[in-house]
């Protein structure tokens, strides 16, 4: 996947002549015109480099480099100051503020080329140190399930597909609910106070450990540990929240085999943020026209987020007996792409495993609709397999 660079000046035809001259090097653009602007944009965009003016308005380019240094989720990302600024006190202020190059304008294109590409070289060669330095430790295989809208089972199958995973395969596995203010899984659960992850979305992210995540996640009488979302609505504000939940996920990965991520509806920003760091995505159809069309979509888009075609899987969820439901053979080819596993219809089921707070797969383990969980666990485990 191209590397992406962010660029952030006021100037709007720096911004587009150098964005341009960069996007014919292949490289990612993204832009933002002024410094409030350009760290929101970090945050959202997550670039490789950042290519940063110094003389802007509200926020010089110097503060910018000191707030990105300052946050743990953007202290590593490269920074090229490209300014008209050229005195010795103006590159030292820079370098102090915590950028890694400083080249003055106006300046040759092909200059400008070889400092981004010394830069990124640079910061790839760093990321492969630190990995090496780092202590190993065992970071789960993760497992993303979304749907491109609401009401299609996503809670349902990833608290399933993560309760098979636990029991049937027998290897710790937390499951995480990301929709902050609709959460469904802690009370089908029966847990209460359901507060934990909003408390830290709202804290800084520095301030998020290892002994903070473990103590909001709750254990199921099966084992299963699991990160409720709040049932708040006001709470769906943390969606935005991107920084202080990569913390979070940084947490959580060194603690248990799999972690299964329920992302809800749709294709936030988050989403957009956190679904390409997933080892497989699962996306959950239905089988009517419109649905499948708004599915394809999706897939087109995870594809440009830069995941890869093995690393997508289709469920099929038919979550009601309807002859209006289209048959497997006409789902096939409306989505034009593979159906991985298909969930026949069972809300007798359904209901029935939530009032006594269980799984569907935990309260009849011998159930078809179990065995369709097995099916996909069983996909899950061959797909790691041959990544390993």
């Amino acid at each position: 996947m191209a590397e992406k660079i962010l660029i952030i000046d006021d100037d709007l035809d720096t911004l587009r002549l150098v964005g341009l001259m960069l996007q014919k090097q292949g490289y990612q653009i993204a832009a933002a015109n002024n410094g409030k602007q350009g760290l929101a944009k970090v945050e959202e965009e997550i670039p490789d480099l950042i290519l940063l003016d110094v003389m802007m308005p509200d926020m010089d380019g110097y503060e910018v480099a000191r707030r990105l240094r300052q946050n743990a989720a953007t202290a590593k990302i490269p920074i090229l100051m490209f300014t008209a600024k050229s005195q010795l006190d103006d590159k030292v202020t820079g370098f102090e503020s915590g950028a890694d190059d400083y080249l003055t304008k106006p300046t040759h294109p092909t200059e400008l080329q070889a400092h981004v590409k010394a830069l990124l070289a640079r910061s790839v060669k760093s990321e492969k140190t630190d990995e090496e330095e780092a202590p190993s430790s065992q970071n789960a295989f993760t497992v993303g399930v979304i749907s491109a809208r609401g009401g299609l089972g996503v809670s349902s199958i990833s608290l399933n597909l993560g309760s098979y995973l636990n029991t049937g395969i027998g290897e710790e596995t937390i499951i995480v609910e990301l929709a902050s203010g609709l959460g469904t899984i802690g009370r089908d659960l029966g847990f209460e106070d359901l507060s934990g992850l909003s408390t830290l979305l709202r804290g800084s992210p520095e301030e998020i450990t290892s002994e903070k995540v473990e103590e909001i996640l709750f254990e199921h009488e099966s084992g299963l540990r699991v990160l409720p979302a709040s049932e708040e609505p006001r709470d769906a504000e943390l969606g935005s929240a991107l920084s202080q939940t990569r913390a979070i996920f940084k947490e959580l990965l060194p603690l248990s085999k799999y972690l299964v991520i329920d992302f809800g509806a749709g294709l936030s920003a988050l989403d957009q943020a956190l679904l390409p760091q997933c080892d497989l995505v699962i996306v959950v159809v239905e089988a009517f026209a419109n649905s499948i069309e708004h599915s394809k979509l999706l897939l087109a888009n995870l594809f440009e987020l830069g995941l890869e075609k093995e690393q997508v899987l289709v469920a099929l969820n038919n979550r009601v007996r309807s002859e209006m439901l289209l048959s497997m053979g006409q789902v096939k080819e409306k989505i034009d792409y593979p159906v991985t596993t298909t969930f026949t219809p069972a809300p007798e089921l359904y209901v029935q495993a939530v009032r006594q707070n269980r799984t569907c797969v935990l309260h009849e383990p011998e159930s078809m609709l179990t065995q369709q969980f097995k099916k996909m666990a069983t996909v899950i485990l061959e797909y790691e397999a041959k990544e390993e």
